[in-house]
């Protein structure tokens, strides 16, 4: 009888194309060749070579690969989501690195950004040579953005309309954003702010008098990424730094579903690694006479965390499928974070068990998935909030307050 290829029980892989099968490939080998020697030393001291790694992944063609354009490779979403997938494969904080730079900071450039700051700014992203962060998150606002307390007023404390935004003057910003991905080495800033006519979006450049940063240290969760305060006091910046294409929740929000797409293909390169993990280890270590994979209990164990993988593997394919027809909704982008990183949380989990105190250490990947998963569960949309973004999906009625 034929056994089932553990990483890929269905051969999904099957129904890449081949550019799709090579970006895969590609980011293995990256992966295999720079980062899992190392992650786990990473993750131990609390730090991430982001000025190495960047050159390298920029030369691949990972920043904003799923945008067109301005130095961006134009991929497919299903091309995005393996290498997504292969990326957190190593570790959650590579992939937030990769998908933070290209969908929160690329992605509303590209799309809501006038021609002189893709220009400035989209080439130099794509290559690693510029490194960015996106600033929404408050300490008092986190799951409820549309009560941010940052503002941007006009120059001599009064506002324009909207129409009128671009046309002219400075905006001075005031506020903090805290929980920032790349806060404190980020070349610019993505940083959503409340003006007289709705939300708007700035361009921040490091070094911008008023703004600086605040590294986030003593983390229990993804310790191999870089996390940061922003605070900005009266920070000046002329009206050529509002992104001019959107006005409101909806400019953010676009960008969390880009985020959120590559979170749910990630996660699966994590279950895959804990599994993975699981299975060797259950192979090869014996208790009472014979190896733990010979037990009806770890067996059960293994053929759940199967199931959650292949579960996992084919809503992560569907909703690539959805994304490149231009079909995908935040509901479907809401209701695969919520699946994927539950069951990745479920299959590290249980992967923990059958290492024994084995896997609490870091010579073994699987409580270090466990641990950086805890904070993905909760970021960029939090379990509850995907919970009730589905819930009123299939009501029709909203239950958030």
């Amino acid at each position: 009888m034929p056994h089932l290829n553990p990483v890929d029980a269905l051969d999904l892989d099957s129904e890449l194309d081949d550019d799709e099968r090579l970006i895969r490939d590609t980011v293995a080998a990256f992966v295999r060749d720079h980062v899992n020697d190392h992650v786990a030393g990473w993750f131990e001291a609390g730090t991430f070579p982001t000025h190495e790694l960047a050159p390298v992944i920029g030369k691949l063609g990972l920043f904003g690969m799923h945008l067109d354009g301005y130095g961006c490779a134009g991929a497919s979403a299903a091309a995005y989501g393996v290498a997504c997938r292969e990326l957190e494969a190593a570790d959650s904080g590579l992939r937030s690195f990769v998908s933070v730079q290209g969908s929160l900071v690329m992605f509303p450039i590209h799309r809501y950004g006038s021609e002189e700051q893709k220009q400035e700014w989209l080439p130099r992203l794509a290559s690693g040579e510029a490194v960015g962060c996106f600033g929404l998150t408050e300490p008092d606002q986190g799951s409820d953005p549309g009560g941010m307390r940052t503002v941007a007023k006009r120059d001599g404390g009064g506002t324009s309309r909207s129409s009128e935004a671009e046309s002219g003057g400075d905006w001075i910003l005031n506020g903090t954003k805290m929980w920032i991905t790349n806060g404190s080495i980020a070349d610019v800033a993505v940083v959503w702010a409340r003006t007289e006519d709705g939300i708007r979006g700035f361009l921040v450049p490091k070094g911008t008098p008023g703004f600086t940063t605040s590294e986030i240290h003593s983390k229990l969760s993804l310790r191999a990424s870089v996390t940061a305060e922003l605070h900005l006091e009266d920070v000046r910046l002329p009206s050529s730094a509002v992104l001019p294409g959107v006005t409101g929740l909806r400019g953010p929000l676009s960008c969390l579903s880009e985020a959120r797409f590559g979170i749910l293909c990630g996660v699966v390169g994590a279950a895959r690694t804990c599994y993975l993990s699981a299975l060797d280890y259950s192979t090869t270590r014996e208790q009472f006479g014979r190896p733990l994979a010979g037990f009806q209990l770890t067996q059960r164990k293994l053929a759940g965390m199967q199931v959650g993988l292949v579960h996992s593997q084919l809503l992560a394919l569907r909703l690539s499928k959805l994304k490149d027809a231009g079909r995908l909704r935040p509901e479907h982008v809401s209701l695969g974070k919520l699946a994927n990183v539950r069951a990745a949380l479920d299959i590290a989990r249980d992967a923990r068990t059958i290492l024994g105190a084995n896997g609490i250490t870091t010579e073994y990947p699987v409580l270090r998935h466990a641990n950086n998963l805890e904070t993905v569960l909760t970021y960029e949309g939090t379990e509850e909030i995907h919970t009730l973004v589905v819930g009123e999906s299939v009501t029709g009625h909203a239950a958030y307050r």
